[in-house]
């Protein structure tokens, strides 16, 4: 039975390993890795969105979170590139969302 044992153990971490499962340490090692990007997500934020934009951008984020994230990519890019003067007010902030808007493609289903 004991080989039995050992041969189900081995299977089984196989395909713990396949399946990407992490032992313990690994895990908080990621999260505590997710939590520093995250922070320093927010600090630039802060840094370039007035207390209002940044109030529409978490707005956006209670909304789509996922949009809201490529806002924030966005607003990093061009912070890191030099291409924003200050801090964006909530009007210019506006702004640069219809801009965003205008690129997208707009998808509409219709019934026939």
């Amino acid at each position: 039975m004991s080989e039995l044992d050992e041969l189900r153990a081995k299977r089984m971490q196989e395909l713990l390993q396949s399946q990407g499962a992490q032992d313990p340490q690994q895990q908080i090692q990621h999260q505590m890795q997710q939590q520093e990007v995250e922070r320093q997500i927010h600090q630039i934020i802060s840094q370039v969105l007035s207390p209002e934009a940044r109030e529409r951008l978490g707005n956006i984020r209670a909304a789509r979170s996922e949009h809201a994230r490529q806002i924030e990519v966005l607003l990093i890019q061009l912070a890191q590139s030099g291409r924003l003067p200050a801090k964006i007010s909530d009007d210019q902030f506006k702004e640069i969302l219809g801009k965003l808007k205008g690129q997208q493609r707009d998808t509409k289903i219709s019934r026939r």
